[in-house]
């Protein structure tokens, strides 16, 4: 659990940092990183994509894992959960679910947490959690000055999620094949291209619920190996 540990850590860190650089921000200037992390977050969705082999296991998890996200709504209890945390924090942000669910699923949604957790899981390795430890430390740290303090409990959905996978590591061993995690990743890339698309401006995709797709895709590359 120490890699999960340190990765919400610093995104804490790294989101109260940025709420007190964005405090100086004016609106035009949040406009402007807002769009800057639009084109950022296109750049690395657009990256992982490119890591599948089997384009047809990403569009068919797609599909699957969206009509299944769909019938349960899970964009919608993502946003709920993001409304629960800010009455109970009496936040009075406008940008608050939209800051908490998009650091959210940027954080979770790459390979780096899976691998990461995994390893530290079943081998007690926790480098590759330190890695991304220091790029949400900085990625929270920008989405915060933009997004606002919704993005500051988004630490909680990193220690929940990687903790849980931490703690599965052993009984989740057979992801770490190098087909699967590629087509994870194409997958997982590809919900990242949604969020910079909305970051953008250009068209709000329930990236929420697609996340299904992360587990169709698994199942998927396992049979079709």
């Amino acid at each position: 659990m120490k890699g999960t540990l340190v990765n919400t850590a610093t995104v804490i860190i790294g989101s109260l940092a940025g709420l007190g650089i964005g405090a100086k921000f004016s609106e035009k200037m949040k406009t402007i990183v807002t769009s800057a992390l639009g084109l950022a977050t296109l750049l690395i969705g657009f990256k992982m994509a490119f890591r599948s082999s089997e384009i047809l296991l990403v569009i068919a998890s797609l599909a699957i894992g969206g009509i299944i996200g769909e019938l349960l709504n899970l964009e919608q209890k993502l946003e709920n959960i993001g409304e629960v945390i800010k009455k109970r924090v009496k936040s009075q942000s406008g940008n608050f679910v939209l800051g908490f669910v998009t650091a959210s699923l940027v954080f979770c949604v790459g390979p780096m947490t899976i691998v990461g957790s995994l390893e530290d899981g079943m081998r007690g390795d926790a480098s590759i959690l330190y890695a991304k430890s220091m790029l949400d430390g900085f990625a929270s740290l920008a989405f915060a000055s933009s997004l606002g303090v919704g993005v500051l409990f988004s630490a909680l959905v990193v220690l929940i999620y990687q903790g849980l996978l931490t703690l599965l590591g052993g009984q989740l061993a057979f992801l770490l094949t190098e087909h699967i995690i590629n087509e994870l990743t194409a997958t997982g890339g590809l919900l990242i291209v949604g969020i910079g698309l909305f970051l953008l401006g250009i068209k709000k995709i329930p990236v929420g619920n697609f996340l299904p797709a992360l587990v169709i895709v698994v199942i998927l590359a396992a049979i079709f190996k």
